[in-house]
């Protein structure tokens, strides 16, 4: 019998908007923390959670990245993190699938789901069991309680559609061992 955990060095929650509908910004968080219970012969048992550092945002852009700790933003002084705890997983092909749960940013909770692609498995002696997934969904901004809509010439500064993209890497743990 085995376990799975996430490798944190090989995951990466990424994020996307619309600057004045025309360039696209990208951003990553730096801090990531993601435990589940990760069944892959049965993966409707799996259970995903995530924890997410807003102050450790990245946009490439020291004045955005403020910005977006603000309170027009994430308000990140009152809320240090945002969570995402899964509540269903369905398999919609043989390396395919749908993960709803809740995500939970600024005190708003709203339930989300997100394509999951597995990428592959790679199993080496120095690099142990793995298996690589991708994820992505899309929010609207606003329902987690980020209200700021400046318009320049018609256009919003910032999109409301907030796209999410998730890669990463689980590890397989022999029971009974520590890591």
């Amino acid at each position: 019998m085995s376990n799975w955990k996430f490798d944190a060095m090989h995951t990466q929650v990424e994020f996307s908007a619309k600057h004045l509908g025309m360039m696209t910004v990208r951003g990553h968080f730096a801090e990531v923390t993601a435990t589940g219970d990760i069944h892959p012969e049965h993966p409707e048992r799996t259970t995903v959670e995530a924890t997410i550092n807003t102050a450790s945002i990245r946009t490439h852009n020291e004045q955005r990245d403020k910005d977006l700790r603000s309170s027009n933003f994430l308000e990140i002084d009152k809320y240090p993190t945002m969570a995402f705890k899964s509540t269903k997983l369905e398999m919609t092909g043989p390396d395919s699938a749908t993960l709803t749960g809740n995500l939970t940013i600024k005190g708003n909770t709203h339930p989300v789901t997100l394509k999951v692609v597995k990428y592959g498995e790679f199993n080496d002696p120095n690099m142990g069991h793995r298996i690589g997934y991708a994820a992505e969904t899309q929010i609207n901004r606003k329902d987690f309680g980020m209200k700021f809509d400046m318009m320049l010439d018609g256009k919003f500064i910032v999109s409301n559609e907030i796209q999410i993209n998730i890669e990463g890497e689980l590890l397989e743990v022999a029971e009974g061992v520590t890591t």
